[in-house]
């Protein structure tokens, strides 16, 4: 019987479902670069743009949280233009300007200018012309040029000249067409309806195609008005109310854009101007330094410039506190650092007399137990601030102050189990050391320039000692420095940065860690600075000196899985240990609508990167399903248990790669057009694979096709084992897997994900037949394994 290539096709589909591997490697996979306008007032409807790529066929809008509900209502393609395109485009803007010019002329737009007396001429008399071969070329109609579906092309004739102008530059500029990135050259125009008691505060937005879902945008909801920006503010500020009352700016830098604002400001307001940008677009693959680094820079009355922020302390994103000088029209300049500009670069900046939070402290408490923090900042109702430490230990949490229009900016604090401790204050030197009893976790700060704490504790020789300090992850400015002395004076150990994967978007690792065994009983000395001989009330510190406490995190890449009915999917779970943790973590779903399963839940030992696969439901889900994943580990008598975050796995600046976490995780399941027969590895935990030979692994199914033309390849494989063989059972598939006489560590284990191929006839494009190519249409369920000793021994 003659097999072909449609019935391949649907024999791989049957095997797995159309699926593909992790987010990042996905290059089927919908994405989002931007949003534009990136947030709206509670109780208004608005429309905004989606930028991305691989977006065509989107149908669907998710929003998390309550209160938003969105729907697409036009998808523009991002393909560039043809020749007979550009003529076109051409053609219409000039008729668009000269549309406008005469619509200017007769309402006496241009009365200051001198006319010219208009002459009579003659008509002049019309000319046959003299008969050529072209004749016939001329008598045939003008061909009809179809231009592309682009929001940028609607309505020409209702544009200003400067809207006219920009609409030229983007589609002829040869600068501006060698820097369009195809991470964002499509579109999607949406209509989000913004409840009136939708809560405030940042959202999630992903938008479903029939490729899948995409990653998550941040979309943030107010209570203050919102105002966008005329396209046209490069030299003409753009004119905003009265900073009396407070309200957010939408605004979008192109290239070579510079936008002003011009607003009036009464002597002695205390003006807050919060900007938004990174943390809208976290990173950018294409671009350096990898974000959108807005500045701002203000004017008074006079032009002279007052004021110049391109940060917050170490975050990307300024705010510009501003005392009010004298009273009148102020100019706000909004650019990128280095004067680039993409559709990409938007942002948010909160304007008036707001509450803004510049420091707390402490930065923390003991979980279960009263907590409160004093916070001081500009135009703040009160100055103390109560922390909820009801919830688990070891949480950082988050924290804001409500006003009546809103909240104020975030603060992040954490709760843990240890006892804690308040640094005196006169501990500057050796012999001032103030004394701790381990263990303990010290808040302090280095209240001036130039500081250090000192700290002294007794230990003995063999003793293992971890010492913390926790600073940038709790949004403080202080880049710190550990030092451990022994009790001769000599310096033990000493760190100054140390890489934490849970802060995907702290460029700058700056908190410290140290974990030693003390060489000699005696009395320990632990000193902490900061690295540049910075400070001031906002350096603040959690410093942590306690035997180790082993520890992990999980986290989950990508945030979205996309899935077809019964199909399996994998995905890259990444694990950060701590204190010197190694061992074994199982993960598993929990509380997961029935018919999903986890496969490869088991993480081996000094493992920090695995790759699992979920299965879905034999049935369709209408909507995408919010799935939770645990993470669980016995340790010291006792069982961790820690929920697993989700995030992307974002790339910034060609090379560096950042997980950037999510708030949820979200299975979509869609309908498939052959139906998918439940597969089940028969094989109970690890399959122990021998270091001098084979062993068989059978995954159940019923119904499997001829595999003839089918290909079965391990996906990353790891170095010592083989996909010997693949073969048909009446039960399913029989996997032969071989361990290679290498040397390996016996014990170490991993995931196996086998990957399924079928070979694919593109068709003929007139004589010519392209080359058969082989497509990957799916995957096995993840198959753990581990390397067992040689049989012989």
């Amino acid at each position: 019987m003659k097999t072909t290539t449609r019935g391949l096709l649907i024999a791989g589909v049957i095997l797995a479902g159309l699926a593909m591997a992790d987010g990042a490697e996905d290059p089927n996979r919908p994405t989002l670069g931007f949003l534009y306008s990136a947030g709206g007032q509670a109780g208004t409807t608005i429309t905004i743009i989606a930028g991305g790529q691989k977006l065509r066929g989107v149908r669907e809008v998710f929003v998390t949280g309550e209160g938003v509900t969105g729907k697409i209502i036009k998808h523009f393609s991002g393909r560039r233009l043809s020749s007979d395109q550009r003529r076109e485009v051409a053609r219409l803007l000039r008729e668009a300007r000269k549309t406008q010019v005469a619509a200017l002329r007769d309402a006496g737009q241009n009365k200051n200018r001198r006319r010219k007396p208009e002459r009579k001429r003659k008509p002049k008399p019309e000319r046959k012309p003299a008969a050529t071969k072209g004749d016939k070329a001329r008598k045939e109609p003008v061909k009809e040029v179809k231009l592309p579906d682009h929001y940028l092309l609607k309505d020409l004739e209702k544009r200003t000249l400067r809207e006219l102008k920009k609409i030229q530059e983007f589609f002829f500029d040869p600068a501006i067409q060698q820097q369009m990135s195809p991470q964002i050259a499509e579109r999607v125009l949406i209509e989000l309806v913004i409840a009136s008691d939708a809560p405030p505060g940042d959202r999630e937005l992903r938008l479903r195609t029939p490729n899948g879902v995409t990653n998550p945008m941040r979309f943030c909801v107010g209570l203050l008005p919102e105002i966008s920006e005329i396209e046209v503010n490069d030299f003409t500020p753009m004119r905003l109310p009265a900073t009396e009352s407070p309200f957010v700016l939408n605004g979008q830098v192109d290239r070579r854009d510079i936008d002003q604002f011009r607003f009036t400001a009464k002597k002695g307001q205390k003006l807050v101007l919060e900007t938004k940008a990174r943390q809208l677009v976290p990173y950018m693959a294409d671009a350096v330094p990898g974000w959108f680094q807005a500045t701002l820079m203000l004017s008074d009355p006079d032009g002279r410039e007052v004021c110049f922020v391109d940060d917050y302390r170490f975050d990307p994103d300024p705010v510009l506190l501003f005392l009010v000088p004298k009273t009148g029209d102020y100019v706000l300049t909004v650019k990128d650092a280095i004067f680039r500009g993409r559709a990409d670069f938007v942002y948010r900046i909160t304007i008036g007399e707001i509450p803004f939070i510049t420091r707390m402290f402490p930065l923390g408490g003991r979980a279960g137990a009263a907590a409160v923090s004093d916070v001081t900042g500009w135009n703040l109702p009160f100055q103390k601030m109560e922390l909820d430490t009801s919830v688990k230990a070891g949480t950082t949490n988050e924290v804001t102050m409500r006003w009546k229009n809103g909240r104020t900016n975030r603060l992040l604090y954490r709760v843990d189990d240890l006892p804690e401790a308040l640094d005196t204050g006169s501990n500057d030197t050796i012999g001032t050391a103030q004394a701790i009893t381990l263990p303990v976790i010290v808040n302090g700060r280095i209240e001036v320039p130039g500081d250090h704490d000192v700290f002294r504790f007794e230990g003995r020789a063999g003793e293992e000692v971890v010492v913390e300090a926790e600073c940038r992850a709790l949004e403080s400015p202080l880049d710190s420095v550990l030092q451990l002395t022994g009790p001769n004076g000599d310096v033990v150990d000493w760190n100054d940065d140390r890489e934490d994967r849970r802060i995907g978007l702290n460029t700058h690792q700056a908190d410290s860690y140290l974990r030693v065994k003390l060489p000699s009983d005696g009395s320990y000395r632990v000193r902490i600075s900061d690295a540049q001989n910075h400070g001031g009330e906002a350096y603040g510190y959690r410093l942590r000196v306690s035997p180790p406490r082993p520890d992990f995190t999980v986290i989950t890449t990508p945030s979205a899985l996309s899935l077809r009915e019964g199909g399996t999917v994998p995905f890259t779970a990444h694990i950060i240990r701590r204190d010197g943790f190694d061992g074994i973590i199982n993960l598993e779903l929990a509380g997961a609508p029935e018919g999903f399963s986890l496969g490869g839940g088991r993480i081996g030992p000094g493992r920090d990167r695995v790759q699992m696969t979920l299965t879905a439901p034999q049935k369709a889900l209408k909507r995408p399903v919010r799935l939770e994943l645990e993470a669980t580990e016995d340790v010291g008598g006792g069982q961790i248990r820690r929920r697993v975050i989700p995030a992307e796995d974002m790339m910034q600046a060609f090379l560096n790669r950042h997980l950037v976490p999510a708030k949820e995780f979200i299975a979509v399941v869609n309908r498939g057009r052959t139906r998918i027969p439940p597969m089940e590895l028969m094989t109970r935990g690890a399959v122990q694979i021998p270091t001098d030979g084979s062993v068989r692994v059978l995954i159940k199914a019923r119904g499997l096709p001829d595999l003839s033309k089918i290909t079965f390849k391990l996906a990353d494989a790891p170095e010592g084992v083989t996909l010997r063989d693949v073969g048909v059972t009446p039960h399913g598939l029989l996997l032969v897997l071989a361990g290679r006489t290498d040397p390996v560590k016996v014990g170490w284990g991993d995931n196996l994900i086998v990957e399924i191929y079928a070979t694919y006839q593109p068709p003929r494009r007139g004589k010519r037949r392209p080359p058969a190519r082989s497509v990957l249409v799916g995957v096995l369920p993840a198959i753990p394994f581990e390397f067992a000793a040689p049989r012989d021994q």
